[in-house]
């Protein structure tokens, strides 16, 4: 993600300020966040270590990360599972077989600019390109976000995609990250969206009360929990060390607001590839009121390879779940194939 194309997503996301303009809390915050690696270092109290090949890769795939996010982070510890899924290192420039730009077909699923349809019943509306995090295994690194979201101007004829189409029940919204957008034009998208008669649910996909747990507004729950839809949050949260107390606090916000809380994982090795750590993230999601919904197998995309997990050791973790937790709280352990008509189990 270069630095120009950040500049253009910004434009779509951020309102303009002036004088007697205050940005919200955290967007402010947002603003501070880490973007290179030799600030995240020095304020994690670590060596700078590989740092030519630390910047080979943040060239390519810039760095992001909240502060916020970074005080979840063990200092002194060059191998905190955290700072793993986020810090750029020279083995993403290492070309690996299998490995490519587009491993779940986004582009082949592309009805028209930011809206995909894969599945039967629902459509997935790429709302930006921006995220308030950069994980270093994220599948839509290399996607071509400056053609393929759906800017203001295609917004209509995406809405008139799915009006033209009464299958469609559902609608999700990704990217990036929608809560990137800002609640005004948050809240005009959901009011269109509750207009088309045939849609019954909206969910979004976030990694933002995360890494940024003050983005859950008063705004943001009153457009979620003030429309006819049913309102879906599926977060997107990989280690215990995650579960913060804000991120709590925020949980207990959405499910009083009336929002169905999930969470899928994707299974990293040298992050939580244990089940220690896979049972105990089962086990804080649902205390702050969130339902494990899926364990995600690496998307093979281009960049990542020396975070996919041994198939040997895959099943090993699968039946270990199974042995040491309920059922409700074991994720599907799923791959996404291109061009398959669902989520194929493990």
């Amino acid at each position: 993600m270069s630095s120009s194309r950040n500049i253009s997503i910004a434009a779509h996301i951020i309102p303009e300020t002036g004088p007697g303009v205050q940005l919200p809390a955290w967007q402010t915050a947002l603003a501070e966040a880490f973007n290179d690696p030799h600030s995240l270092l020095s304020y994690l109290q670590l060596k700078p270590e590989n740092m030519a090949e630390r910047q080979l890769a943040q060239h390519q795939f810039s760095l992001k990360v909240p502060r916020h996010y970074a005080d979840l982070m063990a200092k002194g510890d060059p191998h905190d599972p955290l700072l793993r899924q986020i810090l750029p290192c020279g083995e993403e420039l290492v070309d690996r077989p299998g490995f490519i730009d587009d491993p779940v077909g986004d582009l082949l699923a592309k009805q028209q600019a930011g809206l995909l349809h894969k599945y039967q019943g629902r459509v997935l509306i790429l709302t930006t390109g921006a995220c308030g995090v950069h994980c270093r295994y994220c599948f839509r690194r290399h996607y071509p976000y400056q053609n393929g979201t759906a800017t203001p101007a295609q917004w209509q004829s995406i809405l008139d995609t799915i009006r033209n189409q009464p299958s469609i029940q559902e609608v999700i919204l990704s990217g990036g990250d929608p809560l990137m957008i800002h609640d005004p034009r948050l809240a005009r998208m959901v009011a269109e969206l509750q207009a088309l008669p045939q849609l019954k649910r909206l969910r979004l996909h976030s990694r933002l009360p995360v890494v940024l747990p003050q983005r859950i507004t008063p705004q943001l729950l009153e457009l979620l929990s003030s429309n006819r839809l049913q309102s879906v949050m599926v977060l997107h949260t990989n280690h215990p060390n995650e579960l913060s107390p804000a991120l709590a606090e925020a949980c207990e916000k959405m499910r009083s607001a009336g929002i169905t809380l999930l969470n899928q994982s994707v299974l990293l090795k040298g992050v939580n590839d244990d089940a220690e750590t896979l049972v105990s993230l089962s086990e804080g999601l649902f205390e702050i009121g969130v339902l494990p919904y899926y364990l995600h197998l690496l998307d093979r995309v281009s960049g990542s390879g020396h975070f996919e997990v041994e198939p040997d050791r895959i099943e090993a973790l699968k039946g270990q779940l199974l042995l040491q937790l309920p059922g409700y709280l074991v994720p599907r352990i799923v791959r996404e194939i291109a061009g398959e008509a669902s989520k194929t189990p493990v």
